[in-house]
């Protein structure tokens, strides 16, 4: 019986160095893209996918996460007393049910592995997803949703995973694909940031997954891999031949918001969409380009 999906862990302790200054009084996903912070399009994400509880990884000077899915209750009631219901609609959805987010301290800077072993108590025996909130994807149907339709038909182990270039696969856990029938990849191995003349192919894993809780077993040995960090991608590799593993070839547009000039093409990606901003951010674009 494949156990229904309920929970995702958002790890969120990284400094944000990339984007300094900006990131120095503020946690690098509270950055918006128009008028969302990251963290919200990782919430809205999962949320669309059935998840109903939710952990932030976090590290310190990371409250501001915490604080803005909580109740601001004197600015809601000034809007209330204003009339301003359309800014009212428009914080909606930083609202989350009392008792279903948690934060969890990552203490020292180890790695994602690290990160994820963090949630531990939170995942328990559950299967769970993770979304990194650098990583946006623009699609149709959520690209978690995505997965979660296929675990629920596979079980086991579901990763988002995209196509990079051969130079590139340095950068990424990079799979060792079996079967492939253009959508859905068998998993024979994972490799996290090989050299290229090293790579077993170029298909490589984003920020979004879907886990049993059996990645927690070898997240607890704290084995350092790429990086002196502990990695992730080492663990999941354990559980190959073990469970179903399988990547996913999402549809959807992937934006790399950690990088500025991702984040910058998100930020043009998803305004011209907007009926109240698409018309005018066309119409500047031509001055520069």
């Amino acid at each position: 019986m494949i156990k229904p999906l309920k929970k995702a862990v958002l790890p969120v302790a990284g400094l944000g160095t990339r984007f300094l200054p900006a990131t120095k009084a503020m946690p690098k996903e509270m950055l918006p893209v128009v008028d969302r912070p990251l963290i919200q399009y990782a919430i809205d994400e999962a949320r669309e996918a059935g998840i109903e509880q939710f952990c932030l990884i976090t590290g310190r000077g990371k409250d501001s996460l915490i604080d803005y899915f909580d109740v601001a209750f004197e600015l809601e009631t000034t809007l209330r007393e204003r009339g301003k219901q359309a800014a009212l609609d428009a914080l909606a959805p930083s609202a989350i049910e009392a008792g279903s987010l948690v934060a969890v301290r990552q203490q020292e800077p180890m790695g994602l592995g690290h990160a994820i072993w963090c949630a531990r108590a939170f995942i328990g025996d559950d299967p769970f997803a993770i979304l990194l909130p650098d990583d946006i994807v623009k699609s149709n149907r959520g690209c978690i949703a995505q997965l979660v339709d296929a675990y629920n038909t596979t079980g086991g182990n579901v990763v988002a995973v995209t196509e990079v270039p051969n130079e590139h696969t340095n950068r990424y856990g990079i799979l060792e694909v079996g079967h492939d029938d253009g959508r859905m990849v068998e998993v024979k191995g994972l490799v996290e940031k090989p050299d290229p003349k090293d790579a077993p192919s170029n298909l490589s894993i984003i920020g979004r997954y879907v886990l049993t809780s059996g990645v927690m077993k070898h997240l607890a040995k704290l084995e350092r891999g790429a990086g002196g960090e502990v990695q992730l991608t080492d663990a999941m590799a354990k559980l190959i031949g073990h469970e179903p593993f399988h990547g996913l070839r999402y549809e959807g547009t992937r934006y790399d918001c950690g990088d500025k000039a991702g984040f910058l093409e998100a930020q043009i990606a998803f305004s011209i969409d907007r009926p109240d901003l698409g018309p005018a951010v066309k119409e500047f674009i031509k001055k520069y380009v």
